[in-house]
């Protein structure tokens, strides 16, 4: 009897090293950083097509600062009324998603 108890025990005994042995997988996070050089230009240096589009697209809105990068995508810093956004465009006035 005794010498089931002692198996049984040591058995148990075992089990629990193996259940409390975990191991974690290490985690790599990568983050990729495009970030393209904006100039910051005058109201009146943006083009035509990308003012019509703004007024369009947000009618009342009002140019706070432009920005343009070497692609000629323009970075426009607007408010409507008491909100504030960054909107993307290119040179055509088409809207961009970054």
């Amino acid at each position: 009897m005794k010498k089931l108890i002692l198996s049984t025990a040591i058995v148990l005994g075992s089990l629990s090293i193996y259940a409390s042995t975990t191991t974690t997988p290490e985690k790599t996070e990568v983050t990729v950083s495009v970030q393209n050089e904006y100039t910051e230009v005058s109201a009146d240096a943006v083009p035509a097509a990308v003012k019509t589009a703004l007024q369009t697209a947000y009618p009342g809105a009002k140019l706070d600062k432009a920005y343009v990068n070497e692609k000629k995508e323009y970075k426009l810093e607007i408010s409507v009324k008491d909100q504030k956004a960054t909107v993307y465009s290119d040179v055509n006035g088409n809207w961009l998603k970054i």
